[in-house]
């Protein structure tokens, strides 16, 4: 996923000298900043909120985390081509789309800080290297369902999110059951290959084996 900055730097001199800073030698156009967001509930939003909330206390205070929110300022658009199309359409405009979203359509991308202070682009690496900043300090029987936003590392890019699969531990359809857990094994082995073209990124090493352990822990009915 990509996202980019919030645009109220113009109404505050610190927040614009902040920008300034961020962009040394760059030559910023006095101009308002206008905001285009997802004007339908969306999981992009939840992880692009998600992050807000993380690094910005006055966010998290404001407006907080959700798949839909009440946003202080910005216009809306619908789905990612709704958000796309109005970045395209006016002077000094941000927003936030999923990372596939905007390499697939050449948009121009802002690198943001991460955890580390380094300014990182969204990327199929830098994702993965977001997962990678987290998996390095689960215990062996995590629960999977966690945020990697903000992560540790210095090529990981702060605005990242996981894809996740719920399945039921016993399978009682045994035809269902096993095409479900081949694909699985399929997905967790050389299906990994394939993300990085599909512009998602894959799971880091580290959470690969015990991956594969909880789907092989999966009984289907019948089985032997």
């Amino acid at each position: 996923m990509h996202s980019e900055t919030i645009g109220s730097f113009t109404r505050s001199n610190g927040r614009t000298q902040r920008l300034a800073a961020l962009n040394p030698g760059v030559t910023l156009p006095s101009q308002d900043i206008i905001v285009v967001h997802r004007s339908d509930g969306s999981g992009t939003t939840y992880v692009w909120t998600d992050y807000l909330t993380t690094v910005s206390p006055e966010w998290a205070k404001q407006v907080g985390r959700a798949k839909d929110v009440k946003w202080p300022v910005g216009l809306g658009g619908k789905g990612n081509e709704g958000v796309a199309g109005q970045v395209k359409q006016l002077a000094g405009a941000i927003g936030y789309v999923e990372l596939a979203y905007a390499v697939q359509n050449a948009a121009s991308v802002a690198l943001v800080p991460n955890a580390a202070g380094q300014c990182v682009a969204s990327s199929v690496a830098s994702i993965t290297a977001a997962a990678a900043g987290v998996a390095n300090g689960l215990p062996a029987n995590t629960d999977y369902r966690i945020s990697i936003i903000n992560a540790p590392g210095h090529n990981a890019y702060p605005i990242s999110s996981m894809t996740w699969i719920i399945l039921y531990r016993k399978q009682t359809d045994a035809v269902k059951g096993k095409k479900l857990v081949d694909f699985l094994r399929w997905g967790l082995s050389d299906g990994q290959k394939l993300e990085p073209a599909l512009d998602y990124a894959p799971l880091p090493d580290a959470m690969l084996a015990p991956l594969r352990a909880r789907v092989d822990s999966v009984t289907i009915a019948g089985a032997q």
